[in-house]
């Protein structure tokens, strides 16, 4: 059902996902059903645009690798071979000597596809959500019953605003470090760690726990960083877009002003919260690898 549109209906409207889950009744992406969807709901939204970011960062790196060692590079391929040498001088920087064939493009991975995920906060807040409200209400509307409008239609398009995605991408790194912690040192070390620091073998109960909760917060810090900041990002985006669509004139032109200064400092932003996680997980999976006697 359509609703007057409000400052406070625009904001919540941007801030929601499109969710798709089961209910009593069956599998429904109806808004007002989210409460009774339980526990398997999915932000479909958020893992559209996931994926099709992520095949847009493989196509593109497919595409900047040369065909022939003859030609001479193209400028696809010069960016593609300067974002990996400033990934490899990263991992070199923290891993020295260890070798191990999975950090450097994972590390790649995780540069660009969340820079890539990061990018879409620069897209004006209404262009791709309207423009999919549309196309739904023509597809759809007269055969879902929920998309009553295109305004009723929901779509976020900046997965790192989402924490199921940040968390998700951060927990995969946690479960690698773990893996490696184990591999690399063994379990005997891997469980001396967490139970002979910092105050030796007579408090290993107080080791384990301040040791545990360290390990446990390295994943959340990890996720809930990119989630804040671009969180934060897109909040400022909607509420300068209000001083376009409920301000007057001059608060309009002064609002579109402010777009284009804060879509500039962004850019900082989106760019660095990427290589903070790239860098972060280089160190994480880092200290997996290092050797100590305990």
């Amino acid at each position: 059902m359509a609703t007057e549109l409000t400052t406070e209906s625009y904001i919540g409207h941007h801030l929601t996902n499109l969710t798709c889950g089961k209910t009593p009744d069956g599998w429904t992406c109806d808004p007002y059903m989210v409460d009774k969807m339980g526990f398997w709901a999915f932000h479909v939204d958020s893992l559209f645009w996931s994926i099709l970011l992520g095949a847009l960062f493989i196509t593109i790196f497919r595409l900047g690798i040369p065909k022939s060692t003859d030609s001479a590079p193209s400028g696809l391929q010069n960016i593609v071979e300067m974002c990996i040498e400033f990934v490899n001088d990263n991992v070199q920087s923290l891993f020295g000597s260890v070798k191990n064939t999975l950090i450097a493009p994972l590390a790649l991975t995780v540069f660009v596809w969340i820079l890539f995920m990061n990018l879409m906060d620069l897209v004006p807040v209404d262009f791709l959500p309207v423009l999919a409200g549309h196309i739904a209400y023509i597809v759809a509307g007269d055969s879902v019953g929920w998309i009553s409008s295109p305004e009723s239609f929901y779509f976020k398009v900046v997965p790192t605003t989402d924490p199921n995605i940040t968390l998700g991408m951060a927990f995969a790194i946690f479960v690698l470090t773990i893996y490696y912690s184990i591999t690399v040192k063994g379990p005997k070390a891997f469980i001396a760690e967490l139970t002979l620091h910092p105050f030796g073998k007579w408090l290993i109960p107080v080791n384990f726990i301040l040791e545990m909760v360290n390990f446990i917060a390295k994943p959340i810090s990890l996720g809930l960083r990119l989630f804040g900041n671009l969180y934060a990002g897109e909040m400022i985006f909607i509420l300068i877009a209000l001083m376009l669509f409920f301000g007057s004139i001059p608060i309009g032109i002064m609002g579109f002003g402010l777009h284009l200064v804060w879509a500039l400092f962004h850019i900082l932003i989106v760019a660095l919260q990427a290589f903070i996680f790239m860098a972060l997980t280089i160190a994480y999976l880092a200290m997996a690898h290092e050797t100590e006697e305990h």
